[in-house]
């Protein structure tokens, strides 16, 4: 008997220690990825998809993570949560690169615009890549490894400097102070969320005092948010709704959701994601 329990006292732990492992890769996975599919973490661990949609089911009432039909994402309940651009990269890829495509129509050459930090606007950039006599302005490191790779010789690339964030933007005192000595004719402002009552807003207090910075330097403002931005609300407002020329977002935005902005934005565009 005594050798039972004591088989049975060595068990426990180790399968407690087992899912807790589990559990710590799982959230790694998703805070790396933005979003997972239940398939590929039963495949990466060697488990169940039944073992994994259990762990999801503990890890969502636990708040790591959302889950979501076959797999999970990122939490964004958390008003200072601030994930890494190659988290943010991976979530919505269709719908952002359709609004990317769509906002290039407003981009000719000789102009001079404003690239806010974000997944979306960097894409963006990608888009813009060919268009020559272009002057940006960004406060994104990754929007200036875009044109940087893709190097013009009659291409003008201002990167402010700043504090680096952990989705790769540069802010505070630094970039506002470079930002006050300069204009950019379209600016297009990437989110982290908004909504009717706190209008556009970041989960970093120095990166909503930059972008106030971007808008006062800027004529057109266009925001560029997939639907999955609205009602999400960070911990700073940078900017009302009405403030935003144009919108440009994706047709899975929801009817209310698009006649709350089409009420306060001049021009709201949906586009198709798929």
């Amino acid at each position: 008997m005594n050798t039972d329990m004591n088989l049975a006292t060595n068990i426990f732990p180790v399968s407690r220690s087992l899912a807790q492992e589990r559990h710590d890769l799982i959230v790694s996975e998703v805070r790396t990825r933005g979003s997972v599919r239940v398939t590929e973490l039963a495949t990466l661990l060697d488990v169940s998809d039944m073992t994994i949609r259990r762990d999801l089911d503990v890890l969502d009432e636990a708040g790591a993570l959302v889950k979501v039909h076959g797999g999970a994402k990122v939490s964004t309940d958390h008003a200072a949560d601030q994930p890494s651009f190659d988290a943010k990269s991976n979530t919505q890829t269709a719908e952002k690169q359709a609004i990317a495509r769509a906002a290039a129509e407003f981009v000719r050459g000789g102009a001079t615009i404003g690239l806010m930090a974000g997944t979306t606007t960097w894409r963006l950039a990608g888009e813009l890549a060919a268009i020559p006599n272009l002057t940006v302005v960004t406060n994104s490191m990754r929007v200036a490894e875009v044109f940087n790779e893709f190097w013009r010789a009659d291409r003008n690339i201002i990167l402010t400097g700043g504090v680096r964030t952990p989705s790769d933007a540069l802010v505070g005192p630094i970039a506002a102070t470079a930002l006050a000595a300069l204009h950019v004719d379209t600016l297009f402002i990437g989110v982290h969320g908004m909504s009717e009552r706190a209008g556009f807003t970041t989960p970093n207090i120095l990166e909503s005092d930059t972008n106030r910075a971007f808008i006062q330097a800027s004529g057109r403002k266009i925001v560029l948010a997939d639907h999955s931005k609205w009602g999400v609300t960070g911990l700073s407002s940078f900017a009302n709704l009405s403030d935003a020329d144009v919108l440009i977002t994706d047709d899975k935005l929801s009817a209310d959701a698009a006649a709350v902005l089409a009420n306060q934005i001049p021009d709201v565009r949906q586009v198709s994601g798929s």
